[in-house]
């Protein structure tokens, strides 16, 4: 079997589309096809570029050509979807990247509860994340706050080592005030936004109401939490098949 027909087979098996993360993770484990080449992952990286059998939707995500009529709206939104379900549709694209890379990575995760049936790939948000319920860390005013913001990462005490907001459409400032009431945790704040509201992240977070964390909030954009998600998926590829 070619190196493509093994990516169509995984893609065809999983709906016909994949992120480049699962790809990573499940090529190689089909045994017909034999990858003579010290550079599999970026392999596959090329292969999805062919646009006589892959498309791109979103940064990081691919789906086949034969099957681009069949994809559900979440997966592919029709081009007349209404821009409010095309935007909650993309939050949670990011949302669920966000909580896999956590995975990845060893953290437990979490996402709100009003969050937890969204679909991201065609599974509910509640299969993706590890914890039911948030932990107890700090006080019950904090604690409401935390379990408010779209993807928390704990670390083995039971902290919240990572907060990260996907700002898709929304104003920043109620995710930056959330950043504020937690500032007193040795906790990692993330906004992730396109690109295009960069400069508008710089000018709210110069404002005098963040200056307690201004140093601590960092700008990521959707590209690069693709890409963070597909390099960090080909470590855990690495990793498994040397037996870590």
């Amino acid at each position: 079997m070619k190196q493509c027909e093994a990516v169509i087979k995984v893609m065809e098996e999983n709906g016909g589309y994949a992120t480049l993360g699962f790809l990573n993770q499940h090529v190689f484990r089909i045994e017909e096809c034999k990858w003579g080449t010290k550079t599999p992952f970026a392999s596959i990286r090329r292969i999805v570029q062919d646009p006589r059998f892959f498309f791109k939707i979103r940064p990081g995500l691919w789906a086949l050509n034969s099957h681009r009529d069949r994809l559900p709206a979440g997966i592919f939104p029709a081009k007349d979807l209404p821009p409010a379900e095309r935007a909650e549709y993309d939050h949670t694209y990011y949302q669920g990247l966000l909580v896999e890379l956590g995975n990845f990575r060893k953290f437990a995760t979490f996402v709100p509860n009003q969050d937890k049936n969204k679909l991201y790939l065609g599974r509910r948000l509640s299969a993706v994340k590890t914890m039911d319920s948030i932990y107890p860390f700090g006080f019950d005013r904090l604690v409401r706050v935390a379990q408010t913001i779209d993807v928390a990462w704990f670390n083995e005490r039971n902290m919240p080592a990572n907060l990260l907001e996907v700002e898709h459409s929304t104003a920043m400032s109620g995710s930056l005030m959330k950043f504020v009431e937690l500032q007193d945790f040795n906790t990692n704040f993330y906004i992730v936004a396109d690109e295009l509201r960069r400069k508008e992240f710089h000018a709210k977070l110069a404002m005098e109401a963040f200056r307690a964390v201004s140093a601590r909030v960092d700008f990521w954009t959707y590209e690069e939490v693709a890409e963070l998600h597909s390099k960090t998926a080909e470590l855990v590829a690495v990793e498994s098949k040397l037996g870590l």
